[in-house]
């Protein structure tokens, strides 16, 4: 509180509440980190709308697990989490926690939301893929915002006309679907929803927040709807038992949610005197969302709501500036922060523990007199030179080893596989990748490295722009830690090429009679990856003209299908090309690319053709090629599309 020295009255006093103080907010992206735009991603809009009234702190970890843990250590108030649909089992758990003690989670829909069948962490349950312009369970014309209910947090904020939605991520029907949605569409349909978990939060945005889906992140009521939310946020409340009675005002929650407003009970008020005591008998709870309550005997000035989110109402006008005092000369000495690097002493300590437990050991060899036999000194000593030699000498080799595959990683561009349980299976994927960096460096300008084999869980794999993973049948599933990396990966522009070897047997795609081991084995992989939804390459895919002009993308086997991130739905069909240079970040077939390019030293194929067609193991060496230019290029033959366009303006 503020207060006038020597004046003790209520006028003399401004009580303080959590709207004075500035939330700390954690922005956590699912989206690639590739994008080229990113002024028009979903983080920067967000960014902007809470920047002038949060102390936004915005990841730059793409590794989602070590992403919200950090956020957690550091007691932000709020994290908002855009698109990103499943998290490992590990953070989903550690941010129910966080919720259920009052923190307040933001989630942003998007495709990779849509795609998920993980309902964990959200307010309502969703129907998985969505609603769009033009598509199936959808509308004709972009729908409009409805007027915000009553009992919303976003109660009172004026809509703009122009804002409207053409894609959402619909919520299954519930008996309280109403009671959660803070915001719809003029259909009925919910725009945000959000619900109490246990002290906390969890708020979904059923949009994009960014223009693709709607352009609501354009206007200021975005901006708005963002800074109610900080306000609620902080302020554990229990749900109301009792709803549209007044006297329900000594609810020990503070928090009164009635059919037309949510209320707050009184909680301290000022006397004449300026002392904060117990609210009179007569005193009305306060409507949350009025910002110029008249002050009377209904309403005196003081707190209301629940202890952990107090309202202040004070006797001083809304609009009164305050203005910071500037300390006087020398008052104050302003000490920045270091900026020295922190040192690790463990490894110092512990060395030094070893010392201590060797000079025990000659004492003790000292004062029982053994230490003056033949060969027990210069034994003692040569074990104790060993022991300290030891000690920096095997954290230097793992040093030196990280080096040494870090600079041959990085020193020229190398095409990697993941290393498995299976031998046999590595030999195929290391003589595969070296017949197509053969072809590659025989074809194109590429002159590709000598392949690499990764160990998925402790290898860096930033280095390398594909992976090629033979999925073996035998490995166990990745822990939770590798999973972490593998989708942080992805996201960081990395793509992984899975491959089955199963399409003589089955198919990936869903509604196969059969299932092989290997197809089984990747559908448990990927259901713990936050990964988009899945299409087989369309026709007008860069990736059947990045190099070559292909149709089809055979391996040993030519009748299963190359699986890539779906297209957004909606888009412009005047443009059949995927706009924007992002790569799909996974690649699924069963075609067994590996053994139709693997070759011995002297450059011989080492494998049959599964399948007597003619030529396929040179369209095999062409899909391969296509996918590493893909990969390495990006869409940029995309622009082919305007060449008729070009041509017609030259007069050809």
């Amino acid at each position: 509180r503020l207060e006038l020295a020597g004046r003790d009255t209520a006028a003399g006093v401004f009580l303080l509440d959590n709207r004075n103080e500035r939330r700390t907010v954690a922005l956590i992206e699912g989206s690639s980190g590739d994008t080229d735009q990113p002024l028009l991603s979903s983080a920067h809009y967000i960014g902007n709308a809470l920047a002038p009234f949060t102390d936004l702190r915005r990841s730059a970890d793409r590794n989602v697990e070590n992403a919200i843990d950090r956020a957690i250590e550091q007691g932000v108030s709020i994290i908002v989490l855009t698109d990103i649909g499943t998290m490992p089992d590990k953070s989903a758990e550690a941010l129910q926690r966080w919720v259920e003690a009052g923190g307040m989670l933001i989630r942003f829909a998007g495709p990779r939301l849509a795609a998920s069948d993980d309902n964990r962490l959200l307010p309502v349950t969703l129907r998985r893929g969505g609603r769009t312009l033009g598509g199936t369970l959808s509308w004709s014309e972009p729908r409009r915002i409805a007027a915000f209910p009553a009992a919303s947090p976003f109660s009172g904020l004026a809509i703009e006309h122009d804002t409207t939605v053409s894609r959402q991520v619909l919520a299954t029907p519930s008996v309280d679907l109403v009671e959660k949605s803070w915001a719809q569409l003029d259909d009925g349909t919910p725009l945000v929803t959000g619900t109490r978990s246990g002290e906390g939060w969890i708020v979904l945005f059923h949009v994009a927040a960014d223009q693709r889906w709607t352009n609501l992140p354009l206007s200021g009521t975005f901006v708005e709807m963002m800074q109610r939310l900080t306000e609620l946020a902080g302020a554990p409340k229990q749900p109301a038992e009792t709803a549209g009675e007044a006297t329900a005002a000594a609810d020990s929650s503070g928090l009164l949610n009635t059919e037309n407003a949510i209320l707050l009970a009184p909680y301290q008020t000022l006397d004449a005197s300026g002392r904060l005591g117990e609210p009179p008998a007569r005193t009305q709870p306060l409507a949350a969302d009025a910002a110029d309550t008249e002050i009377g005997p209904d309403h005196p000035p003081g707190f209301y709501g629940p202890a952990d989110g107090l309202r202040a109402l004070n006797l001083g006008r809304p609009d009164m500036q305050l203005s910071p005092l500037d300390p006087p000369a020398g008052a104050a000495t302003a000490l920045g922060y270091p900026d020295s690097e922190p040192v690790d002493l463990a490894p110092w300590l512990l060395l030094a523990a070893i010392l201590i437990l060797f000079a025990d050991a000659l004492a003790v060899l000292w004062i029982t007199g053994r230490i003056g036999r033949r060969g027990t000194g210069m034994a003692t000593a040569a074990i104790l030179i060993a022991a300290l030699a030891a000690f920096p000498l095997d954290r230097a080799g793992a040093a030196e080893d990280a080096d040494a595959f870090a600079l041959a990683a990085a020193n020229v561009t190398r095409l990697a596989y993941v290393i498995t349980g299976d031998d046999n299976l590595n030999s195929v994927s290391r003589d595969g990748l070296r017949g197509l960096t053969a072809a590659l460096s025989a074809r194109t300008a590429l002159e590709p490295g000598e392949p690499i084999g990764v160990d998925i869980s402790q290898d860096e794999l930033a280095f390398f722009p594909l992976l090629y993973w033979n999925v073996a049948e035998t490995d166990p599933e990745p822990d939770a830690s590798t999973l972490a990396r593998i989708d942080a990966y992805m996201k960081q522009g990395g793509t992984i090429l899975f491959d089955t070897r199963d399409a003589g047997f089955g198919n990936f795609g869903v509604g196969t009679s059969f299932v092989s081991p290997t197809t089984d084995k990747l559908r448990a992989i990927l259901a713990n990856l936050d990964i988009p939804a899945l299409e087989p390459v369309p026709a007008d895919h860069v990736l059947g003209k990045s190099f070559y002009l292909l149709t089809s993308f055979p391996g040993r086997q030519s009748n299963g299908a190359l699986w890539v991130e779906a297209a957004a739905s909606g888009g412009d069909t005047t443009r059949p090309a995927r706009g924007g240079d992002g790569v799909s970040s996974i690649m699924i077939t069963g075609n067994d690319m590996a053994s139709a390019w693997a070759i011995d030293t002297s450059g011989r194929p080492l494998l049959p053709m599964g399948q007597a067609e003619p030529g396929q193991r040179e369209m095999a060496y062409r899909t391969g090629i296509n996918i590493v230019m893909y990969t390495l290029t990006g869409n940029y033959k995309a622009d082919q599309v305007h060449v008729p366009a070009l041509l017609e303006r030259l007069g050809q």
